[in-house]
């Protein structure tokens, strides 16, 4: 009991030491920094795989903790040294991930810090490249031009954009079929989507291992079924043997889609989760839509 009382002692004196000692100017500064940094920090990782690394380190902290509280001294030394030399091997295994990092805070505008879009901003996009991308595969469809359109949502893609090329562009319907025009550099692989922006081209997926898919599915379904298995994202198909569009969600794949019915399970997946829609502003959508397409041909 002696030995508790005490520790607490030590932990209140400690305290008082630190509340004494506070500024409140430079102290709430180094927070404020600090919690920037590891918000940034968060946001990386969010956008790798390096979180499941991050999780393994946890747990290594953990064990050492463990070990040291236990006095278990050859598993202390073990770990002790893992993390004497931990920094360095951070160093090495986030390279790229760091690199990307320092350029995107480079690239950063500091202007439009803080600013951010209404709602109906945000539901303008998303209408606008929802159109886009609708227009755009219906185009490809009667030209039987092979496409795939991966639609990122909560689940960030960033290992995936790495293997493609950047674009970070305005969607429009003239763009995405230029990028998958059989003779393009980017139209063997496939397009990112993310905040209704054409983000990145060329990208590989993961192809799915499910044995049991209908044979008459090729590389492009079998990607865009794999994609959808491990993220939450809405993988759109253009097969360029029949020109049928097809969409990839959960693992599951529907097939033989039009503009319309197109449209109506992208409203639902992008745009139904924020702001439920009413039948008469879907009809006039759906019309705007129609009518668009009629004045291109």
């Amino acid at each position: 009991m002696d030995t508790v009382w005490a520790i607490i002692q030590d932990g209140l004196a400690t305290f008082l030491d630190v509340i004494k000692g506070f500024n409140p100017i430079i102290d709430l500064l180094d927070i404020l920094i600090f919690a920037y940094l590891l918000y940034k920090l968060w946001n990386l990782l969010a956008e790798t795989r390096a979180q499941q690394l991050m999780k393994g380190i946890a747990f290594l902290v953990a064990a050492y903790f463990l070990a040291y509280q236990l006095e278990m001294s050859a598993l202390s030394w073990l770990l002790g040294n893992v993390f004497t030399y931990g920094l360095i091997l951070l160093a090495v295994v986030f390279q790229p991930e760091l690199r990307r990092m320092l350029e995107r805070m480079g690239r950063s505008n500091i202007a439009a810090f803080g600013r951010t879009l209404t709602a109906e901003q945000t539901e303008q996009m998303a209408e606008k490249c929802l159109d886009s991308v609708c227009r755009a595969c219906q185009s490809m469809g009667k030209t039987h031009t092979g496409a795939l359109i991966v639609m990122e949502r909560k689940t960030a893609l960033g290992d995936i954009v790495t293997t493609g090329t950047v674009l970070d562009a305005e969607p429009s319907k003239d763009l995405i079929c230029n990028i998958f025009f059989t003779k393009s550099p980017l139209h063997d692989g496939a397009m990112i989507i993310r905040q209704n922006r054409v983000f990145s081209a060329g990208c590989i997926l993961p192809l799915t291992e499910n044995s049991e898919l209908n044979s008459e599915l090729g590389t492009r379904h079998r990607a865009a079924i794999g994609m959808s298995e491990v993220s939450d994202a809405v993988v759109i198909i253009v097969s360029e043997e029949t020109g049928m569009i097809s969409l990839a969600q959960n693992g599951a794949i529907s097939r033989d889609l039009n503009v319309v019915t197109l449209r109506n399970a992208l409203n639902k997946a992008m745009i139904g989760e924020k702001q439920p829609d009413t039948r008469s502003s879907k009809l006039r959508r759906l019309l705007r839509l129609k009518k668009k397409e009629d004045n291109h041909e």
